[in-house]
């Protein structure tokens, strides 16, 4: 039960917001010294793993030409655009976001999209352009920085609850393969896909209506900064 006490390491460091790398390499070398391996069998275990999981580290390449992109001016088009859609708000912008991110990964494309690929660079600057288009360009950093969260939320919400609904996916081979191994039971993977529509479509439904309350939200913290319409317009003549 010691090899344990690297799960209580782990939940107590995201708690207190330490770097995630740190904390999770930290409760593996605890766990495996508890484990009595040596130091030796544990950066074997941790080169093994890395081997075996090169494609979480496949958006290193993405970066440099997301960064050439941004340079060349992708976030001035993406508010630009969506300075012309008037009926498009912060909140409805993210859930049409976070239904195209569960649908595609359904269908095996949660690779396409994420964080470093799309949120970043258009996702995030189009639904703060939603948010300066209503209350004008002076907005408040706890409203940005709000506006970032739900646009990590919407990505990650939307990739974890649809990528289970494709059949040739980790998690479903995982949980498939433990359970022919540890209890001895043969479990399709199509059933399990099948009963995770019920699970995705609950959470596109309590998350969605999070991002649709997101829009009362900021009107509520611009009035509370003092953003009122006649900012607003004052901010568009000035333009």
């Amino acid at each position: 039960m010691l090899v344990l006490i690297g799960v209580l390491l782990v939940v107590a460091g995201f708690a207190l917001r330490l770097n995630p790398l740190v904390v999770v390499t930290v409760a593996g070398i605890v766990t495996g010294l508890l484990g009595k391996l040596s130091p030796l069998a544990i950066l074997n275990a941790f080169g093994n793993g890395f081997a075996g999981s090169r494609s979480v580290t496949l958006f290193i390449i993405v970066l440099p030409v997301i960064g050439l992109i941004e340079r060349f001016g992708l976030q001035e088009q993406g508010r630009r655009l969506i300075a012309r859609l008037s009926a498009l708000t912060t909140g409805r912008l993210l859930v049409l976001y976070q239904l195209i991110r569960q649908v595609s990964s359904a269908l095996g494309l949660a690779s396409i999209n994420g964080p470093a690929a799309l949120v970043r660079p258009l996702v995030y600057p189009m639904a703060e352009g939603a948010a300066e288009r209503r209350f004008g360009p002076a907005l408040p950093e706890a409203m940005r920085e709000k506006i970032k969260g739900f646009s990590a939320s919407a990505d990650t919400v939307g990739q974890f609850f649809g990528e289970d609904i494709f059949v040739a996916i980790g998690s479903i081979l995982l949980i498939t393969g433990f359970v022919d191994t540890a209890y001895g039971l043969k479990l399709d993977a199509l059933h399990v896909a099948l009963w995770a529509i019920p699970t995705a479509i609950c959470a596109f439904a309590i998350h969605g209506a999070r991002l649709f309350l997101l829009d009362r939200q900021l009107t509520s913290m611009a009035l509370a900064a003092g953003l009122t319409k006649n900012d607003k317009d004052a901010a568009e003549a000035g333009r």
